[in-house]
């Protein structure tokens, strides 16, 4: 066999691979039952958002966020040294909806990234008994804070992530945005890390990350990836290596 054709091969081998694993993935990932939440919503949810410069985002996100209604019993924005209108915005909201409330950045400890300090910041001043980290472009759909903690509690997992849908506006957008779908469904057996708790199976999207506060604080919460810049799954795994159940 020549060079060539084991170039081809190889090539033909892991097309096939990628399209079966996105094949599976297609068919049997795991989805949020919408009407896992229910009145029986057990303890209360805090809606944290870390956001700089997110002023032309932010204000849908606490749209959506307040629309959950009962679910959710605060919504706390951490101002991340924003040079845009994150913060007034943030205020107006806070003046119709007591729910909402900025809170002031502090200085970055040394050693520390940018978005696991903030995310910590939004933990200590939260109050319920689940935490539900938002991105500032993040949309939710009417009943979702309820459906996730039911799906999680129905899943007996203490940090479920919602890989989230696209909206995609631009024709770069469009093309840029995917790549990470696109990675992940080709790359990931989501089927299987709801089998196994193998920490190299965790993941998690910063977009949507609903943790028990309680389990948060003893596997260290955001402190245990404070240098991750993708502190998503980089939690994900630190929760499956710390013996508890996280889903994606």
């Amino acid at each position: 066999m020549t060079p060539l054709t084991l170039i081809a091969a190889a090539l033909w081998l892991g097309s096939a691979s990628a399209l079966a694993m996105a094949a599976w993935n297609a068919a049997a990932w795991p989805r949020v039952a919408m009407n896992a939440g229910d009145a029986r919503l057990s303890g209360t949810v805090s809606v944290l958002i870390p956001a700089r410069d997110e002023g032309a985002h932010i204000g849908p996100c606490l749209e959506h966020a307040a629309a959950e209604g009962a679910a959710v019993a605060e919504i706390l924005v951490y101002d991340d040294h924003s040079a845009d209108d994150t913060a007034a915005v943030v205020t107006e909201w806070s003046a119709r909806d007591s729910r909402v409330r900025l809170l002031a950045p502090a200085p970055l400890p040394p050693d520390w990234c940018g978005k696991p300090f903030a995310c910590l910041c939004l933990a200590q001043a939260a109050s319920g008994d689940w935490l539900l980290f938002l991105d500032a472009d993040a949309r939710l759909k009417p009943g979702a804070a309820a459906a996730l903690v039911g799906e999680a509690e129905r899943r007996n997992a203490t940090l479920l992530s919602a890989w989230p849908e696209l909206t995609l506006a631009s024709p770069w957008e469009a093309i840029l945005m995917p790549l990470l779908n696109f990675t992940v469904l080709t790359l990931f057996p989501a089927p299987l890390s709801f089998r196994q708790d193998l920490s190299a199976l965790g993941l998690a999207h910063g977009a949507c990350i609903l943790v028990s506060r309680a389990v948060y604080e003893a596997n260290g919460g955001h402190g245990a990836v404070h240098d991750a810049v993708f502190e998503d799954t980089a939690l994900a795994r630190h929760w499956r290596r710390s013996g508890s159940r996280g889903l994606c």
